[in-house]
């Protein structure tokens, strides 16, 4: 049971070990194009699809015949990475040995949905991967095994989810051969050390330059590639978003949102931050100094602080 690209090696993972995938379970496909009318199934349809794997995308699993038809395939345990529906108390019960959850935190450090930029913007300077089985609350259950990693201080979001996604593939296939063996072992969550990782909001990723350069650093790398962390400025066709992708802190002396120099370094409400990699609206990624080619910010320039 999964969605996005973070859970396709677990898939494949699983597959490889030789494991009797009964069904798969992901969200529905999404309206792409521009006008909305063609389907995009989730990274995770694909991937079983490829697999000859059975796929269902059920918009609810609350009602009885969704309750019936998951109970059909008399699973004896149901894998959930990212899925992105709640399972209630008949889809938790139906599977004989539970449902395992992969979830990409340290537990109880930041349950909910936005873990790896979470953990990023904080500072954090290690994370890693669990598996626990699920109960009725949001990441609540027993742990039974984790993975750690370090952070780098330049590490982005982009960055971290990829190498915890490969991580976590690995951790649950171990998991699922120590359930085999009946000898995979649940340890309560710690009751410290509670943190919730809320959803990104698009007032989050706004940059306001009145903080502090190392905190905005950590926004940026969490936030990059997506949603990114953005900025407003007008380059002479009125105000338009700029997405920083990359950006480090330096030395430097200014006005929260004044340019500082030729290099694009925004003077914040302590230090300066340079701007690496933006990223202008309908367009592709590209470094600091090609964008200042085509864009009127010259030294001095101020942005809305």
């Amino acid at each position: 049971m999964g969605t996005p690209a973070f859970a396709v090696p677990v898939l494949t993972e699983i597959a490889a070990r030789g494991h009797e995938i009964a069904a798969v379970y992901t969200r529905a496909p999404k309206p792409a194009g521009r006008r909305g009318l063609e389907t995009l199934p989730s990274p995770v349809a694909l991937a079983a699809t490829k697999l000859g794997l059975p796929v269902f995308t059920p918009t609810s699993l609350r009602t009885a015949e969704a309750a019936a038809l998951f109970a059909s395939h008399a699973a004896e345990v149901a894998v959930v990475v990212a899925y992105g529906l709640i399972l209630p108390k008949a889809i938790l019960d139906a599977p004989a040995q539970g449902c395992l959850n992969l979830h990409a935190s340290l537990l109880p450090r930041w349950r909910g949905a936005a873990p790896i930029q979470r953990a990023i913007m904080a500072g954090d300077r290690e994370t890693g991967v669990a598996v626990m089985r699920m109960d009725e609350t949001l990441d609540t259950g027993p742990v039974a095994l984790v993975e750690r990693i370090p952070i780098s201080q330049e590490m982005t979001a982009g960055e971290l989810h990829d190498r915890l996604s490969d991580l976590g593939a690995g951790l649950m296939g171990r998991a699922l051969e120590l359930l085999a063996r009946k000898a995979l072992v649940f340890t309560p969550q710690a009751a410290s050390g509670v943190t919730y990782a809320e959803k990104i909001t698009k007032a989050e990723a706004l940059i306001d330059w009145s903080r502090d350069a190392a905190d905005l650093h950590n926004l940026v790398r969490g936030l990059s590639p997506f949603p990114g962390a953005v900025f407003l400025t007008d380059l002479g066709k009125g105000p338009e978003r700029i997405k920083v992708l990359r950006a480090h802190v330096v030395a430097g002396v200014g006005a929260p949102g004044l340019v500082l120099d030729d290099e694009l370094t925004i003077g914040c409400g302590r230090g300066a931050l340079r701007l690496l990699e933006v990223q202008r609206a309908g367009r592709g990624p590209m470094p600091a100094r090609e964008f200042l080619h085509g864009a009127r910010l010259p030294r001095g320039t101020q942005l809305p602080a």
